[in-house]
């Protein structure tokens, strides 16, 4: 299932509106200006994961609650087969497969990744990211080009990073195909997600 981006900007203007916050102290908590903030919390631009994962750390909300507008109701554990979860189309065509959405009280965001490998990428600057607490990615299939500030690594199939997010980090497909990885996104001194 992918989320309706419309629903999911209305979800967010609502818990926003409901927590009387102003559209500044949005846009601060997701590093947007206030303009950028209005277009995305409207629906009219595509909401990046870090744009969602921040908007829900400020709104006290699993990531998952914005997205579908359930709260994650499993304890225990939680079992997502190998083709299923939920599916977050983002970023230059970047697929997120939650693997856990339906947990509650995570300390993790688990992901299945496919970076699309694109040739105008290949020679420009990569687009840093920064979310607080740290990020795990596993290498499964395909190359990645990492860039973490001014450091760059050149990765493939079961190689490791792990790394503080909430400093500069991207990452492109390189070699000709896309990138598949695991990353798991944690929250920073095992807050809940």
């Amino acid at each position: 299932m992918e989320p309706n981006i419309k629903e999911v900007a209305g979800r967010i203007r609502a818990l926003r509106e409901d927590l009387d916050l102003t559209m500044q102290e949005m846009a601060d908590a997701t590093g947007r200006s206030v303009a950028e903030y209005t277009a995305q919390e409207s629906g009219e631009q595509d909401l990046s994961f870090t744009f969602l994962f921040k908007c829900a750390q400020r709104l006290g909300v699993d990531v998952i609650e914005l997205l579908t507008g359930e709260n994650p109701h499993l304890t225990g554990y939680s079992l997502t087969r190998a083709a299923d979860g939920l599916s977050i189309k983002r970023r230059a065509g970047f697929e997120y497969l939650h693997k856990a959405p339906h947990f509650k009280d995570k300390l993790a965001e688990p992901f299945l990744v496919t970076a699309p490998y694109l040739e105008e990428e290949q020679n420009v600057p990569i687009h840093l990211s920064y979310h607080k607490g740290q990020e795990l990615d596993f290498i499964i299939s395909g190359k990645m080009r990492f860039a973490y500030e001014d450091h760059v690594e050149e990765l493939e199939a079961g190689d490791l990073l792990m790394y503080d997010s909430g400093r500069g980090h991207g990452m492109i497909a390189t070699g000709g195909e896309p990138c598949v990885f695991l990353a798991v996104v944690m929250k920073p001194n095992g807050e809940i997600i």
